[in-house]
């Protein structure tokens, strides 16, 4: 076998991985679009759909992993390809987390619902989270397809106003919940949502921090974000 061969089988092997973490990533998107509207809407079949969508997502991300383990087995990459085919086990890994958190967020809308509680969102800092939540997710992704490390260090660096948003809102529930007793558990419930938000919110950094180590093989996690952009220049 020529080396100009089995570069060609890698490539396609890695362009399959690839293609299979482009999926996970729109399937946990969607999940993510769903569940806010189940919750903006009350809509328990919108919340079981998630819930449903679950196995295929675990069995999509069992698959990636097996993938991965058989292409080093095979092929015993090392420097940037090794560094490459780990950062995408640990995206996968991260997605993983994404997805738990929105079958927790989607058990809070069924939580809700049954309460038989009718009192009113706040819709607008729950969509506005979420938007934010979620295009981070994207745009962290997105800096890892393509290795671009000034947008990874971009996405890190947004991170403190979605922390900073999702805070307000916390504040705003506990607010309600000291001016009316009776919305505590209302109010317990959404602060969960967003606790799930913020997470996904520490999933996408971390994406975002994979850049840099399969560009820069430098592990940045719990690294000052000032060393982290040093590096992008």
């Amino acid at each position: 076998m020529t080396d100009k061969h089995f570069s060609s089988q890698y490539e396609n092997e890695l362009h399959v991985v690839s293609a299979r973490l482009t999926e996970l990533e729109c399937r946990v998107n969607v999940q993510i679009s769903q569940v806010i509207e189940a919750l903006t809407h009350s809509d328990v079949a919108g919340a079981h759909r998630v819930l449903a969508a679950e196995a295929e997502v675990n069995a999509l991300e069992v698959d990636i992993d097996h993938e991965i383990t058989c292409i080093i087995a095979k092929r015993q990459p090392v420097a940037r390809d090794l560094r490459l085919l780990m950062a995408i086990s640990k995206v996968v890994g991260n997605l993983e987390h994404v997805g738990k958190e929105v079958d927790r967020m989607a058990h809070r809308v069924l939580a809700l619902v049954c309460s038989a509680a009718s009192y009113t969102l706040p819709s607008q800092e729950l969509s506005v989270a979420a938007d934010f939540a979620t295009g981070q997710l994207r745009k962290a992704l997105g800096a890892f397809t393509q290795l671009d490390l000034a947008e990874a260090v971009a996405v890190m660096k947004k991170d403190d106003q979605g922390y900073r948003d999702l805070e307000t809102l916390v504040r705003k529930l506990i607010g309600l919940m000291i001016e009316s007793p009776q919305m505590i558990s209302f109010c317990v419930e959404l602060i969960y949502v967003t606790k799930s938000l913020e997470l996904i919110l520490n999933n996408a950094s971390h994406i975002a921090e994979q850049v840099t180590y399969v560009v820069q093989g430098t592990d940045v996690r719990h690294t000052p974000l000032e060393q982290i952009e040093s590096l992008a220049k």
